[in-house]
Parts: C-alpha cells; sequence; structure tokens
C-alpha cells in the first residue's frame, strides 16, 4: 500500500523535523515535569509504549505519557473508565500526554499532522477505503481531531481521515493545528458520550 507521492510531501517532512526537534527542546522543562507528576500520581514507568501501525501499516512504538492506572482485578480497576485518574484526565484534555509522540515525529514514525495511529487489532477490520488512512505518516493530530476528537464515529473519523490523504496541503495542516489548538483551549470531544476515550472499533457489518 502505498500513497501517491506529492510535492508537498517532502516539504511537510522537513516542516516535520524542525518542528519536532524545536518543541522536544523548548518543551523540555514541561516534559520533565509531567515525567515527575506521573512517577507520583500514577508511579512506574512513566511512558506508555505500543506497537501502532504507521505509513503502510508498518509498526512502530508509539511514545506516550501514561494517562491510566494499570489493570487490577482486585482493586476494580478494569475498564478504561476504572483506570482513568482525574490526573490522567487532565493530561488527555491538555494533550501533554502527547508530548513524547515528538520524539516519534522525529524519527520519522509519524507526522506532526495526520490521521490518528491507532490499535493494531483493528488492521483487518478497515474496509478498503479505510485503510487509506495508512498510505500517509500516522499524526499527533489530525482533521478527526480537529473536527470533534472522540466525539465521533468512527466512520465519520474514517471519512477525515481519507479526506486528508486526499487533500493533504500545508494550509491544510496550519488550519487542521489551528483547529486543534482550539479544540484543546475548549476541552471539545475528549471522550465518546458514555465512555472514558473512545469505544472500541469493532468493524464493519456490511464488510
Amino acid at each position: 500500500m502505498t500513497g501517491a507521492s506529492r510535492p508537498y510531501d517532502p516539504v511537510k517532512r522537513a516542516l516535520d523535523v524542525v518542528s519536532a526537534a524545536t518543541g522536544l527542546v523548548l518543551l523540555s522543562p514541561v516534559i520533565a515535569v509531567v515525567a515527575v507528576l506521573v512517577a507520583i500520581k500514577l508511579g512506574r514507568p512513566v511512558m506508555f509504549r505500543q506497537q501502532r501501525p504507521g505509513k503502510d501499516g508498518a509498526l512502530f512504538t508509539l511514545r506516550k505519557f501514561r494517562s491510566m492506572k494499570d489493570v487490577d482485578e482486585a482493586k476494580g480497576l478494569i475498564s478504561d473508565q476504572d483506570r482513568l485518574t482525574p490526573f490522567g484526565k487532565a493530561l488527555r484534555a491538555t494533550s501533554l500526554d502527547e508530548l513524547p509522540s515528538l520524539w516519534n515525529v522525529l524519527r520519522g514514525d509519524m507526522s506532526v499532522v495526520g490521521p490518528r495511529p491507532l490499535l493494531v487489532e483493528y488492521l483487518p477490520r478497515y474496509s478498503a477505503e479505510q485503510a487509506r488512512r495508512h498510505e500517509v505518516r500516522p499524526g499527533i493530530t489530525g482533521l478527526a481531531q480537529a473536527s470533534g476528537r472522540n466525539a465521533l464515529a468512527w466512520d465519520d473519523k474514517f471519512a477525515l481521515d481519507v479526506e486528508y490523504v486526499d487533500s493533504r496541503s500545508l494550509v491544510v495542516d496550519a488550519r487542521i493545528l489551528l483547529d486543534t489548538v482550539r479544540s484543546v483551549a475548549t476541552r471539545e470531544g475528549i471522550s465518546a458520550e458514555g465512555q472514558a476515550t473512545m469505544s472500541k472499533f469493532e468493524g464493519n457489518a456490511s464488510a
């Protein structure tokens, strides 16, 4: 699976490298403080690492700050809703948990803007059209996140992901970044209705 290359793509990659490197340097005090707070509030490890599919479905290790407690059946900590603490909710609402993903951007696993990297187990559940989201690098934020985050239904998210693949440009990325800032500032769409984050994608009934 290979997405059609565009003249913007090398420019986008150069902007990713510059912005990720600059962000890691300038935000290093914030990253350090958040790491300490995660260690105090949630324990170690402070980093959440998980395999996610990237461009062309190739797997990479996503890095984020931990925002949930470990599963502990004895304490009733099983579901995401049980494990997500007020501190973890604040991390997610402000997107501070995403700061370590700048390293993924610098490495080339991700882009600043692109479809969000989802779970590996979803790969066989996509329709052919939905799978097109993997024609570009996944992003820290994307058109779906700027348009409603977790409040959107899966079909709507995937439609926006594919729309981004087909329309990506400097202007589109700039608009998405501005809309993301607004979304984070107003805390829109942090979770789906009745969910701590988002319900699992179970696939397409008609697929």
